[in-house]
Formats: structure tokens, C-alpha cells, sequence
């Protein structure tokens, strides 16, 4: 079930005359592209609505210049939600495509080791109790950390391996799951639905407080996952190859992980628990842009912050039920990806790659 193969992939790239130059200009052409293609969606996300914004007036009215109406209708109403999406987008498939790479496991995602779990738990229990909701996404951010400890801590008994964070996650994940339920069901209904709605995922009503707030640690948490991608890699080598390197795989597995997690923590704190952005987004970039670089990772975070934005315009705009969570469209979009992520791994031989 290994996700890279490195030594299968990492060899023959480097082997080849002018191969890993020409993934960097590939790579680069995909960023360059990946970045139009979400300054084009987020003119789009502001200008649209029953006020129509022409596009270049929108970009204008975000940084507080043209019309006033049109800057107090972007940059009060259209804005925080747009810069949440893009914001919860890229921390969710960074997060992704840490875990794949430290579990060695194709189908890792934040749901697998719980941390979904925890912050729908930290949510609903703000949103059952009837405490303020400003406090919700504060909760849930709260809810992933705790599940990221319990990680830690049952994870950590016995050394940290591969199968055991998998399988602790899983337990992790199906515990606090079942907590939520009770939630939802044991409150009073009102309370509930709300609570129901969250935990599909959903960018409504984020204020500007909460997407800055989220920007500026989810562009932390990447800027770290980019600083740690040597160590990512000499972990690609195996347990064995990375000591003899120098480098401790357990501790650094876990702080690689920790890490993953907060990122995807912050990013349901302002979305709640959208579903397959951190599963497929990785196997995307991979397929387009080869082997993970930090040229890939960077392109990672735009492919998330693409696919989740567009997914909420679709919500907006396209659809003819009004009010759905964006976690409706990921999860439409995700399920054959899953689906067709285990028929791979059930074919011979087909463990040793995802693309």
C-alpha cells in the first residue's frame, strides 16, 4: 500500500537527462495556470449574486476601491466567504498530501486519523448547547487538536509505526463520531439541525475575522510543510534508509503528522468537515505533475484552494436547491474518486503507485 515507491521512482527521475527539469517547468505551467484559473473563480465569486459585480470592478472593490456599494457589498458580504473557501481549500489538501506521504497509505485523509471527528465534535458541542455561534469555529479548531493528542498519545505507545497510526485513527475517527451523534441526537431539535448542517461543511456566514484568522495560520502551517519536506523525503526512503541519514522516523513522523493535522484543523474550523478535498486533490497533482516536490506541494495548496472554491460556486449559483453545504459538491465529486482509489488497490501489482 505504499503511496510513493520512492526508490522505484525517485531513481529513474533523477537518472534521466533533463527529466526533473522538465517536471519543474511542468509543474511551474500547472501553478501558473492552477493561480489564473483562482483569481479568475474568485472575480467570478464576488461579482456574482442578485447584485451582478462586473469581474475587474469586484477585484477592484476588495482592496477598498470604485464604487462604495460595490466595495461595502464585496468586502462585507462576498469576501469573507470566498477567502475562506480558498483558505480551508489549500490547508485541507496540504494536509492530505502529508498524511498519504507519512502513512504510506493512498487513502489517508484527515478522516482517517479522526481529525474530521474532533472538529466536528468541538463544533457541535458549541452549536448543541446553545452557546454563541462566533464560538463555533474556535470549538472545532479546539476538537481536531484534542483528537491530534489522542493520536499522539495512543499512537506513541510502542513506537510509532505505519499500521498503528492508521488503525489508532481509524478508532480515533468512529469514537468521536459516535459522540457527535449523541450530540445531535440528545439536544433540543432546533440546536441540532444546526449542528447537522455543520458537520457536512459549509462556508456560510465566515466573517472576516475568522478567513484572516485562518489565512494566516493555514500560510504558516504551509510554509512549515514546505520547510519540512526534505525530512518528508528521507522518510519516503524508509525507516531504515532515514536513520542512517541521520534522521529519527519516529519523531519526525509525528511532528510531520501533528502538523498535517493542524492545518486540517484550522481548515474545518472554517468549514466544518469537507469531505475528499484532502483525499483527492493530492492523487490529482500527482497524476499531473509526477513525483512530490516542494514545486508540487505549492501546487497542492492552489489545486485545494480551486477545487473548493468552484465547488461552492457551484452550490451559489448552479444548483437549483438553495442553502446546500459545499461539502454536498465535494462529496459528489469524491465518491467515484474513492471508489475508483480501491479498485486500483485491488488490482495486482497496483499497491506500489497511485497514478
Amino acid at each position: 500500500m505504499s503511496v510513493l515507491t520512492p526508490r522505484a521512482r525517485r531513481a529513474p527521475l533523477a537518472a534521466r537527462p533533463g527529466a526533473l527539469a522538465r517536471q519543474r517547468r511542468r509543474t511551474a505551467l500547472l501553478a501558473a495556470t492552477a493561480t489564473v484559473l483562482l483569481v479568475a473563480l474568485l472575480a467570478l465569486a464576488l461579482g456574482t449574486g442578485e447584485v451582478p459585480v462586473p469581474p475587474l470592478d469586484a477585484l477592484r472593490a476588495l482592496v477598498g476601491s470604485g464604487d462604495p456599494g460595490d466595495v461595502m457589498l464585496v468586502q462585507e458580504l462576498r469576501a469573507p466567504r470566498a477567502i475562506a473557501a480558498i483558505v480551508a481549500g489549500a490547508g485541507l489538501a496540504v494536509a492530505g498530501a502529508m498524511m498519504q506521504r507519512v502513512v504510506r497509505n493512498p487513502l489517508a485523509s484527515p478522516d482517517v486519523i479522526g481529525v474530521t471527528g474532533g472538529a466536528s465534535l468541538g463544533a457541535v458541542a458549541v452549536l448543541a448547547t446553545g452557546t454563541s455561534t462566533a464560538l463555533t469555529p474556535l470549538g472545532a479548531l479546539g476538537g481536531g487538536l484534542l483528537s491530534a493528542l489522542l493520536l499522539a498519545a495512543l499512537s506513541w505507545r510502542g513506537g510509532v509505526t505505519v499500521t498503528r497510526i492508521v488503525l489508532v485513527g481509524l478508532a480515533v475517527q468512529q469514537g468521536l463520531a459516535a459522540v457527535v451523534n449523541l450530540f445531535i441526537v440528545r439536544f433540543p431539535a432546533e440546536l441540532a439541525a444546526d449542528a447537522l448542517q455543520w458537520t457536512t461543511g459549509s462556508v456560510y456566514g465566515r466573517t472576516w475575522t475568522e478567513s484572516t484568522t485562518g489565512g494566516a495560520l493555514v500560510l504558516a502551517g504551509i510554509a512549515l510543510a514546505l520547510l519540512g519536506h526534505r525530512r518528508l523525503s528521507v522518510l519516503d526512503l524508509g525507516d531504515e534508509s532515514a536513520g542512517s541519514l541521520g534522521l529519527a522516523p519516529n519523531a519526525a513522523r509525528l511532528q510531520l503528522l501533528l502538523l498535517a493535522v493542524l492545518l486540517a484543523s484550522v481548515a474545518a474550523a472554517l468549514t466544518g468537515p469537507v469531505g475528499f478535498v484532502a483525499l483527492a486533490v493530492p492523487h490529482v497533482v500527482r497524476f499531473l505533475a509526477g513525483p512530490p516536490t516542494v514545486g508540487t506541494l505549492v501546487l497542492t495548496a492552489l489545486t485545494g484552494a480551486v477545487l473548493l472554491l468552484a465547488s461552492d460556486l457551484v452550490v451559489l449559483h448552479v444548483l437549483p436547491v438553495h442553502g446546500l453545504p459545499v461539502g454536498v459538491v465535494t462529496a459528489t465529486l469524491g465518491a467515484p474518486w474513492l471508489l475508483v482509489l480501491m479498485l486500483r488497490q485491488l488490482k495486482p501489482n497496483a499497491g506500489s503507485t497511485t497514478r
